[in-house]
């Protein structure tokens, strides 16, 4: 079966749309979402966007899509992210029971599909993650396969014979521009889909309300963050549970 894998969309649907328009990504028997679908500049559409992939979309819970439930429910602002309360508050109330229902893991064709951990959908593990690291986050975990994001950073590595796969991130990936991907299938592939994302900071200056969207789309589209830099912050809490 092939399958294409998208993770941390996070509400930037001109990136969205590009990997949907990949002849890969059109042909894959099943789409997994791996989670923090909608915590950015456009949640409701990117929502809308996903339900229409019908039934060939298979999702995941991530911790923003939990979060950004109770934050629409509270109206906390508890994630340090200024974008985040006001992505809560796009939310329809018919939009939060699709999100509670979302499932902490997933497997399909024998793969096991989870957002940060098959048992946290916070927890950090890093592709330098030391074995012991792996071997406490995947205990008891059966799969030989185990894809996973969180950390908008693509990846493939071993973990005391498991085969752990990162697709990186759709809409706010660290290390380099475009929107991240990966396609399983006879193997893996990491994929990587180039898209004019000046035109996409245009697009979402012009169709979100966020007040500091053009602020947010510089730093998150146009000018992602390193890996070296979202290592170094990453790196203290990839080591131990939380």
């Amino acid at each position: 079966m092939n399958v294409a894998v998208l993770a941390d969309i996070h509400g930037v649907l001109p990136a969205l749309e590009a990997v949907l328009a990949e002849p890969d990504v059109r042909a894959a028997e099943k789409i997994v979402l791996l989670g923090d679908l909608l915590a950015g500049p456009m949640p409701v559409e990117t929502l809308e966007r996903l339900q229409a992939l019908g039934d060939r979309a298979v999702w995941v819970r991530g911790n923003a899509d939990r979060e950004l439930a109770e934050s629409a429910r509270t109206g906390g602002s508890f994630v340090p992210d200024p974008i985040f309360p006001w992505a809560a508050k796009q939310l329809r109330p018919a939009d939060l029971p699709v999100l509670d229902a979302l499932p902490l893991t997933v497997t399909v064709d024998g793969v096991l599909f989870c957002h940060a951990t098959p048992r946290d959908d916070t927890e950090i593990v890093l592709v330098d993650s030391s074995p012991e690291r792996w071997a406490e986050v995947l205990d008891g975990v059966s799969a030989s396969t185990v894809v996973c994001g969180h950390t908008h950073m693509p990846f493939v590595r071993l973990a005391d014979r498991r085969l752990v796969v990162n697709p990186g991130s759709v809409g706010m990936p660290y290390g380099t521009s475009g929107a991240h991907w990966a396609l399983l299938g006879d193997g893996v592939e990491l994929r990587r889909t180039e898209y004019d994302v000046e035109a996409a900071c245009r697009f979402l200056a012009e169709h979100c309300a966020y007040p500091d969207i053009e602020e947010w789309a510089d730093f998150f589209v146009r000018n992602p963050a390193s890996d070296v830099e979202a290592l170094r912050v990453f790196s203290g809490r990839g080591t131990s549970s939380t």
